[in-house]
Order: structure tokens, then C-alpha cells, then sequence
């Protein structure tokens, strides 16, 4: 059956959706999106993706078309039409539709644009067995704390994986690891420190990210917030990802280095279960 989709104010079926050739987004990827997770039919951590949707924006001086009530509701209709227990929705505004040119359109009406994706999340065979990532050059502009839709280097990262026979890619600058193809990167020392890069410009300001160290810290699991090194990832007892359509992901090998035993570790498989457990019971 096809999906029911948002398009500017409209429900329509998949194939009838349609935007404009003179799109920004379509044209100089000016827009942004947030992608929140559906479990049991119901957003987890939508209200944070929110927020870092109203921040996206304002760093690129773009208005909403709707208020955060309003999309909520846009968001649990799509839910509701589509019959959705788990996956995502995904929300992408754009600066609007003018004639091509450089400068920002004094007028354009903001675009937005929604839809749903069915996933298992949750029973997700990667999980029990872990993935394998390879490390790149991060060759992405100096924004990425702005959840823009240009994606083509991470597109580009993620397919390098697959083509080297991987499951996902890491960044790499300067030596040190900025974050995954389209999710943030840790390691577990050997002494059992959880850590992951700082925020600052150079990754994501992931919502899962916000979540699973609150609840490292809830169980007193000791985390570093720093950049690390490939090598220092290499010798990790355990790696993982995390991101709002994977949750807490084990990551078992590096370049085709054995991370710690070579599977799940106990950490990673703690905060997996942890998140979940709170998603469920916060979901609205």
C-alpha cells in the first residue's frame, strides 16, 4: 500500500506528491530536517528534536512554516494514516521556492515536507551481532552542528563502506574521529570510560547522543567528552554509535580491527537495553 505523505499542508499518497523544480532545497540543499523514532506508535524524544530543529533554523536564518504544536500533530496523523508501530518520521523544511539565485529570496514561503519510514528498530539483527565500520577523510563544511539536508559526503562515506564490504563509515580530521556517516561515535577504554567527541561545530548535536550520556551518568558509567584517535579506537575494549534510527548500535570492528572481543560488549549492550527501556516509558 503507499504511504500517505505531508507536503505543504496537503496528505497525499506517496505518488502524488510533488514540490517545485525551484525548491532551495532542491537546488543548494537549503534546508534542514530532524528524523524522531516511533516505537509503539509513539514519538521518542520528539520534543529535543524539536528543538534542535528550531535551532537548525534560526543558525540559517529560516522560518517555520508551522508551530511545534502544529507539527506534532502533522507528525502523530501521519502515524495514524500509515498504521506506523515502529520506524521513523521524517520532517525536512526548506527556505521555499524562488527563482534561482544565490542570495537569499526576500519572499519565499517555507517548504515543509514529512513522511514515514517502517523499521525494526528495536529486533534489529545488527544490534546482536555488532557492525563494522571503516574510517574516511571528513571531507563535510565546517557546520554540522546545523542538521542541513546536504548529505552527499556522508552518502559518500556510507557507500564507501558498503562498497569495502562494511556497515558504516567513520570520519576522520586531523587524525582524530568527528563522528559517523549519520550517527556519533564513542569507545570504551579499557578502564571502562565511555567517550565521545565534545560539541562544538564539528558534529552533530545528536538527541540520542544527549540521551544515552544522561543515562551513563545515571549509571555511574564514567564518560570522557574529547576527541580520540583511530589507534585509540583500535585498542578499545568496546565502540558504538549512536543515532535516533539505530538507537545504541555495537560497532565490532575498525578498519578490519577486532574491537575488544570482537562482539557486543557489556556496555554497549547495557545502554542499548537502558534507552530502549526509557523510550518506551517516555514515548508520547
Amino acid at each position: 500500500m503507499s504511504r500517505t505523505v505531508y507536503v505543504n499542508g496537503d496528505y497525499l499518497p506517496e505518488a502524488e506528491a510533488r514540490i517545485s523544480v525551484f525548491d532551495r532545497g532542491f537546488l543548494f540543499a537549503d534546508g534542514i530536517y530532524e528524523v524522531s523514532s516511533v516505537l509503539d506508535g509513539r514519538l521518542v524524544d520528539n520534543a529535543a528534536h524539536l528543538m534542535r530543529m528550531r535551532r537548525s533554523l534560526s543558525e540559517l536564518n529560516m522560518r517555520a512554516p508551522l508551530g511545534d504544536a502544529d507539527i506534532v500533530a502533522v507528525q502523530q496523523e501521519l502515524i495514524a494514516r500509515n498504521a506506523l508501530t515502529e520506524g521513523v518520521v521524517y520532517l525536512q523544511i526548506t527556505r521555499g521556492a524562488a527563482d534561482r539565485d544565490f542570495a537569499f529570496p526576500a519572499d519565499a514561503e517555507p517548504s515543509l515536507v514529512m513522511f514515514t519510514q517502517a523499521r525494526a528498530i528495536v529486533d534489529n539483527p545488527a544490534a546482536r551481532r555488532g557492525i563494522a565500520v571503516i574510517s574516511v577523510p571528513d571531507i563535510r563544511w565546517q557546520r554540522r552542528d546545523i542538521k542541513t539536508v546536504g548529505l552527499l559526503a556522508s552518502s559518500m562515506a556510507k557507500q564507501a563502506a558498503l562498497d569495502a564490504g562494511a556497515d558504516d563509515a567513520w570520519m576522520v580530521e586531523n587524525g582524530l574521529v568527528t563522528e559517523g556517516s549519520s550517527n556519533n561515535a564513542y569507545i570504551v577504554t579499557t578502564g571502562g570510560v565511555l567517550v565521545t567527541r565534545h560539541l562544538s561545530n564539528e558534529i552533530l548535536h545528536g538527541i540520542t547522543r544527549a540521551a544515552v550520556l544522561r543515562l551513563s551518568h545515571e549509571e555511574q558509567i564514567p564518560v570522557e567528552e574529547r576527541a580520540f584517535s583511530l589507534e585509540e579506537a583500535y585498542a578499545a575494549s568496546e565502540a558504538l554509535i549512536t543515532s535516533a534510527s539505530s538507537f545504541v548500535m555495537p560497532v565490532v570492528s575498525i578498519d578490519g580491527h577486532s574491537i575488544g572481543t570482537g562482539e557486543p560488549g557489556p556496555v554497549s549492550r547495557k545502554l542499548r537495553a537502558l534507552y530502549i527501556d526509557t523510550a518506551r516509558k517516555h514515548a508520547t
